[in-house]
């Protein structure tokens, strides 16, 4: 998931491109300027054109949601995480799925369907341990977090200090955290606030001489399960094991270290960082009647995951309704006057390696290549609307179209986006696009956790997302006019 937006502080941005996981909570304060004044000045023809659609999105939505195409975007989804489970960038599964997606892709007839080439990383979990061996022996649950390095063979055993935040770590002597395992143990305050202890845990203890880290599990709710997800060592600062143990456990060491109780914990990792390899973005299209090359819409997901679970809620089920949101419309007859794009990126896990990589690739015409992107990265629950982030013009435009989702009781609407981390290579720099609004509450109890299964996937809210992602997609891609944008090179 990961979980996605564009931050107006060089800071933030600069977090999104580094973690991805950098999205969820950031901006949980989102303002609409339209509320405080704003107006929008669309011309009545526009207006006219886009409430003309209504007929064709309820029928889009009436065929997906109650019609034959019912349950399939449910079925397809359980087919794939059911045959290659967990796909991590670099594995032979990711591949694997890669190869099915794309003969998939050819049985529904979309066209153009390719993949394009991205050097990812290739970082690998091996034989992983934690066990507190005194006052008291318990196994610790763990994972260790993506890009750590390895202990030494036979692991480490250290004492411990534990605290609750960075502020609280300042404060020790370098001398007593020499040598130690630090464990970090940071009330949750929002996934975009706490997730920065999962990601920069490691340099900041490893500056005072720490051995390793261990992190509470970046979520709001446990039953003893640990979350892994990426971390980011600091150049020039020694790499030391990282690594996430559950709510419960975090916790109990630092009640335990605050009582004064002295701790010792031997930890033992395999993980290892090996040579970058060759992924692919996935790639199937229905084309324009009028717009084939150009002004194209994107729509998408990541087909990549944590090799925790089998990536059913992060991110397949993003994936597969941009893959079936384009194989339904072509099923319908329904073909807009501009491309319609599903691109399935890879390794976006690891730092949105995929669509840097199909960034670069494209970057010498991308301004009359792309006219609007929408990504699903948070989750594929009851649909409640649609996020967007673009300049003025092209939000009014969208409003409207938002507006045509009633059906769905999804016309909710917020800006900026907050779901779309790979499109963020694009509407950073002023390329207009959306992610989905839906009711996600639950989303970090099982984020990059091994409960990330089908069981929180329910086959009418997929439809439901389906419905109104390929309804979205098809009138911004039908549309008389572009989407404004104000493009920054």
């Amino acid at each position: 998931m990961e979980a996605c937006r564009s931050f107006v502080l060089r800071f933030a941005f600069f977090a999104l491109l580094v973690v991805p996981e950098v999205r969820a909570g950031v901006l949980d304060n989102r303002i609409d300027q339209f509320q405080l004044g704003e107006s929008c000045n669309l011309s009545d023809n526009l207006l006219q054109e886009i409430k003309g659609y209504q007929s064709i999105v309820n029928k889009i939505i009436s065929r997906i949601v109650d019609g034959e195409f019912a349950g399939q975007t449910w079925e397809s989804l359980a087919e794939l995480v059911d045959t290659f489970g967990a796909r991590l960038a670099g594995s032979e599964q990711l591949e694997k799925a890669i190869d099915y997606v794309v003969e998939q892709m050819q049985h529904d007839q979309l066209e153009n369907v390719h993949t394009e080439n991205a050097t990812v990383p290739h970082w690998v979990r091996g034989y992983e341990s934690a066990q507190l061996v005194t006052p008291f022996k318990r196994n610790l649950p763990m994972l260790g977090l993506g890009t750590s390095v390895g202990t030494p063979r036979g692991g480490i055993i250290a004492d411990v200090i534990a605290v609750e935040s960075f502020q609280e770590f300042e404060k020790l002597a370098a001398e007593q955290v020499k040598g130690k395992i630090v464990v970090f143990v940071p009330k949750w305050e929002s996934y975009g606030k706490t997730v920065m202890y999962r990601s920069k845990g490691a340099s900041v203890a490893s500056k005072k001489g720490a051995v390793a880290t261990l992190i509470r599990s970046v979520t709001p709710f446990s039953i003893g399960s640990p979350h892994t997800g990426g971390q980011d060592y600091e150049d020039g600062v020694k790499k030391i094991p990282s690594a996430c143990i559950t709510v419960e456990d975090a916790e109990m060491i630092l009640r335990k270290y605050r009582r004064g109780e002295q701790m010792t914990i031997h930890l033992e990792m395999e993980d290892r960082n090996l040579e970058p390899v060759v992924s692919r973005n996935t790639i199937g299209e229905l084309l324009g009647t009028t717009y084939t090359n150009s002004s194209v819409v994107v729509v998408s997901g990541h087909l990549d995951s944590w090799d925790v679970g089998v990536g059913a809620m992060d991110d397949g089920g993003g994936a597969l309704i941009s893959w079936k949101a384009v194989t339904f419309l072509k099923a319908m007859g329904l073909r807009a006057k501009r491309t319609i794009r599903a691109i399935l990126w890879t390794a976006e896990e690891e730092g949105y390696w995929g669509a840097r990589a199909y960034k670069e690739a494209h970057k010498q015409n991308e301004k009359k290549e792309f006219n609007f992107f929408f990504e699903s990265d948070m989750g594929t629950f009851e649909p409640k609307g649609l996020d967007f982030v673009g300049n003025k013009d092209a939000e009014c435009i969208f409003r409207e179209i938002v507006k045509l989702m009633s059906p769905l009781n999804a016309t909710d609407f917020a800006t900026p986006t907050d779901g779309g981390p790979d499109i963020t290579n694009w509407t950073t720099r002023g390329f207009p696009g959306s992610s989905l609004l839906n009711k996600n509450e639950k989303y970090f109890w099982f984020h990059h956790s091994s409960g990330d299964s089908m069981a929180v996937e329910d086959p009418k809210n997929l439809d439901k997302c389906v419905a109104l992602w390929a309804a979205a997609a098809y009138v911004v891609a039908d549309l008389s006019i572009s989407m404004p944008k104000d493009v920054v090179d």
